[in-house]
C-alpha cells in the first residue's frame, strides 16, 4: 500500500483545551504514523512557523501550512507566501471603521493574513466585504476570525504541498473540526470531522467520530488503522 499524507488541523483537533495545550497521546499517534512511513503535515489557522516548530519537536513531517493556506514553511527561513497581507490589512481598516469592537488578536506574526478576536458578528463583516468589493475572504476557525486574500484557504495551501510531494487526492487524509477545514475535506479522498465540529462541518466529512479534539483524532486513527498498518 502506498503511504498516505495526513493533513492535520491543530486547534480543536490535537489540542485539549482552549489555551492550545497539545494532547500528547494524539501527538504520539501522529509521530508513529510518520515512523511507519506516512506524511503528517499540520494545516492550521495558526502561523506556519508554529506548525513547523510543532512538527520538529513532535517528530512529524517537517512541513507546515499556516495562516489558513496563506503561507507554507518547510525550513527555519523558508516560507512560501500565497496571500497578500496588505490587502487583508486594508480590509481590516474598513471593517474596523464600520463595525464596533473589531480588534486584532495577539498572535505569532503573520505574513499573509490578519487575525481578529471573535468579538463581533462575522456575517455582518462578510456583507461589508461584498458591498465594498474587498478582495478578501473571512473565516471562523473557532480560534479566531481570519482575513485572507480572496481564494486563499487550506485547500489552496495544501495543493502546493501536494505538488511538492507529488501526491494525488487519493493519497490524502484530512482531519479537522472547523469551517476552515471544509475546503481541505474537499481535496482529500478521506476526510474526518471530530465530535466537537459543528453539524455543517460534519456534513462535509466522509467520516465523523464522536470523540472530541485529541481524543477524536485517536478514535479516527483507530478506525483507519487496519489499512494504514499495511505500509
Amino acid at each position: 500500500m502506498k503511504p498516505k499524507t495526513f493533513a492535520i488541523d491543530i486547534d480543536g483537533t490535537i489540542t485539549e483545551n482552549g489555551g492550545g495545550r497539545i494532547n500528547l497521546d494524539a501527538l504520539s499517534v501522529l509521530r508513529h504514523l510518520t515512523k511507519i512511513g506516512h506524511n503528517v503535515i499540520f494545516v492550521s489557522g495558526r502561523s506556519s512557523v508554529e506548525g513547523y516548530l510543532l512538527s520538529v519537536f513532535g517528530g512529524t513531517t517537517r512541513l507546515a501550512v499556516g495562516e489558513n493556506g496563506g503561507c507554507i514553511t518547510n525550513g527555519p527561513n523558508n516560507h512560501i507566501l500565497l496571500g497578500n497581507k496588505k490587502e487583508c490589512f486594508r480590509a481590516f481598516e474598513v471593517i474596523k471603521s464600520k463595525i464596533d469592537n473589531v480588534k486584532e488578536k495577539p498572535v505569532f506574526p503573520r505574513l499573509t493574513e490578519v487575525v481578529l478576536e471573535r468579538t463581533f458578528d462575522i456575517e455582518e463583516a462578510k456583507k461589508l466585504v461584498i458591498n465594498n468589493n474587498l478582495n478578501v475572504d473571512l473565516a471562523d476557525s473557532q480560534y479566531a476570525f481570519h482575513i485572507n486574500s480572496k481564494g486563499i484557504n487550506k485547500a489552496r495551501g495544501f495543493r502546493e504541498v501536494m505538488k511538492m510531494l507529488s501526491i494525488s487526492k487519493n493519497d490524502v487524509i484530512a482531519i479537522g473540526d472547523s469551517e476552515t477545514d471544509i475546503p481541505l475535506f474537499k481535496i482529500a479522498k478521506t476526510s474526518v470531522a471530530l465530535g466537537n465540529s459543528a453539524d455543517f462541518v460534519k456534513a462535509e466529512a466522509k467520516i465523523v467520530v464522536s470523540g472530541k479534539a485529541g481524543d477524536g483524532l485517536i478514535e479516527a486513527m483507530d478506525k483507519l488503522a487496519p489499512k494504514l498498518s499495511e505500509v
